[in-house]
Order: C-alpha cells, then structure tokens, then sequence
C-alpha cells in the first residue's frame, strides 16, 4: 500500500505514520517528491490496516500497490529518480558513462585506462576485481589487490568506482574500496546476495539475468529496495535467444519499456549485448536514442592482449571517438552529458 501524506505535511506526521505503519508489522519506505511525501508499506495486505492507516494525521489517502514490485514501481514514484555518486550522475535526463576493462590486470593498466576515458569523458570506471568466468582455469581477477588498484585509479582521477561483488561474505570487503556494488547477471536471483548489498551504503547496478524477463528483474531490485537501500540502477546487458550473429540479443526495446514501469535509471551494456567490438559503439549511440540513462562500456588500451573479453573491448581511441558521437546523439534526444572532469 502507498500511504500518501497531505501537500505540507509535518515531519512530525510523517514520523508518526512510520510508526504506525511498522506497528502493523509492515515495512516502511519514506520517498520525498518535490510536492509531497509517501510512504511505502510493504507486507501483508489487509482491509483492516488499509482503513487504520487511512484516518493517521496528515494523510490524503492510502492506495494498494497493484505492480508485483512495489517500491520500484511508478505507483510509489510517479517521477524519475536521479543518482548522484561522486561525479556520476545517472537519470531524470542525465546519461552517465561508466568505463573501463572487464578485468583489473596491473596498475600500469587501469591508471591508463582511468585517465584516458575521464579525458573522453566518462565519470565512472568499471573494472573487475572478482571475476565470475565460466571456465575455472579462466583468470579469476586480482581481487583485494584489484580492488586496491581501483581505489588508487579513483584517487588520482576522481572517477566514481564501480566493481562486481559475488557473495555475501564479500560485500562489506567491496564496499570498502567501492563506490557502486555491481550484481552480474550470474547473481541476478541470488536473493541472499541481493539483501546483503540492500544493507550497505553503496549504490547497486543490477545486470539483467541472460534469460530472466523485466518482471524478474524489477523484483530482483525490489530485493535491494527492501532492505532499505534506495540507490539502485537497473542494466540491459543483452539476453539468449536463437541468434548466434552476436554474444547476446540486446533488446533495446527494454529501456523505454522499463521507464513506463520504474522510476529507477535504466542503463545499457552494449559489450557484453553484443560481444563484438565492432558492434558497441553503434548500439551504444541507439541506446541512448532510445532513452537510456546511461553507458557500461567496456575499454582497454590493448584490448588484444587483454586477459578477458578482449573481443568486445574497445580501445581508448574507438572510446574518445564514440563519445564524441554520443554527444551529439544525446543532445538529439534531450539528454545531458556532465561536463569533462578538470
């Protein structure tokens, strides 16, 4: 149920609703727009509790949550939501640009490669510390190393870090040195894994599952939310299906869809949708025609001699021209790029 609070409502009336709402055994999400105040009450849906909350101070209605997810749903949030971690700004017409190699391989690696997309103008560096592979004699990434690696690149450039975590026992390790806790496609539905980084304070960037549909993305989010955390960004990485012209199916037809459904940013990964470097840039720029909020692109100075996923990488010059092109294509379609850093 959504308990919708009166235009001016008092801190103190909203506190109070809170209380109640919890007293109930429900649990309560407060969400702040720009003209009044909800609250989320989350849990077993009774007449009785509907009608209790309806008649609390300050409260203009109670309404049932009618989508299966309920805090990611527009019926809680009717207006886009924007997140702000350190210089990465993703959402409400702001496409955010997430950069780097699939694995952490050496210092002199990742500082060069940092350097080179904040040049080009991405605000967030993307790299593997823990690597999920699907053959175990595949490298498995440097991890606390890698992740230290990461903290220094973001150190010298100011670049937001964003990095995979697989298990829960890891969580609070990445979040240490990370900025944003990236869930990859493999862990879409590991629920455990879910609830542990709902209860940190980093933002999480949720990868669709290869074969799970949008209803089961938006509740795997809901996982995430549930616990409290309200920073989660939502990621097209392409799905199987019969084609074999590329790694995956990236169906952008997803962005628009999801922004009738969520008021969460929506971005897309178009190395991993496509898996042909040849193919990023061009699905990158129809991405953002298409209303993405943001980017996860895949860069390598030496994409050849890289230790994983080398032929969906781009190097650091294909990059700089690619976001050359997405500006123009974004300013086509009302979005706005955040300034170069300094």
């Amino acid at each position: 149920m959504i308990v919708v609070m009166e235009p001016g409502a008092s801190e103190q009336q909203i506190s109070h609703m809170v209380d109640r709402v919890e007293s109930l055994g429900l649990r309560a999400h407060v969400i702040r727009g720009t003209e009044r105040t909800v609250i989320a009450a989350i849990g077993d849906k009774r007449e009785y509790t509907r009608e209790s909350l309806r008649s609390g101070p300050g409260v203009a209605d109670v309404v049932p949550i009618l989508a299966p997810y309920k805090v990611a749903s527009l019926e809680v949030k009717p207006h886009p939501t924007q997140l702000r971690i350190r210089d990465l700004v993703v959402g409400n017409g702001t496409l955010g640009v997430i950069a780097g190699p699939c694995s952490v391989e050496s210092e002199e690696q990742i500082l060069q490669t940092a350097r080179a997309v904040q040049d080009a103008g991405a605000t967030a560096l993307r790299g593997g510390a823990f690597k999920p592979r699907t053959s175990p004699y595949s490298f498995q990434g440097l991890k606390e190393e890698g992740l230290k690696l990461l903290a220094a690149a973001r150190a010298e450039t100011g670049l937001a870090v964003v990095t995979e975590v697989m298990a829960p026992d890891e969580v609070e390790l990445v979040a240490e040195y990370a900025d944003v806790l990236q869930i990859g496609a493999r862990n879409m539905q590991n629920y455990r894994l879910l609830e542990a980084v709902g209860k940190v304070d980093r933002a999480v960037l949720l990868k669709r599952g290869p074969s799970a549909t949008i209803d089961e993305l938006l509740l795997a989010a809901e996982y995430v939310l549930n616990e409290g955390n309200a920073n989660v960004i939502l990621c097209e990485r392409g799905i199987r299906t019969f084609e074999t012209h590329t790694r995956f199916t990236l169906p952008l037809a997803t962005v628009p869809y999801l922004h009738r459904k969520t008021h969460l940013p929506v971005i897309v990964d178009p190395s991993h949708g496509t898996g042909d470097r040849a193919l990023v840039a061009s699905m990158a720029k129809a991405a953002v025609a298409a209303g993405a909020d943001g980017l996860m692109v895949e860069v390598h100075p030496d994409p050849e001699a890289a230790m994983s996923d080398g032929y969906q990488t781009l190097n650091l010059e294909e990059f700089s021209t690619m976001m050359e092109q997405l500006v123009r294509v974004a300013a086509a379609v009302d979005k706005k790029m955040p300034p170069r850093l300094p």
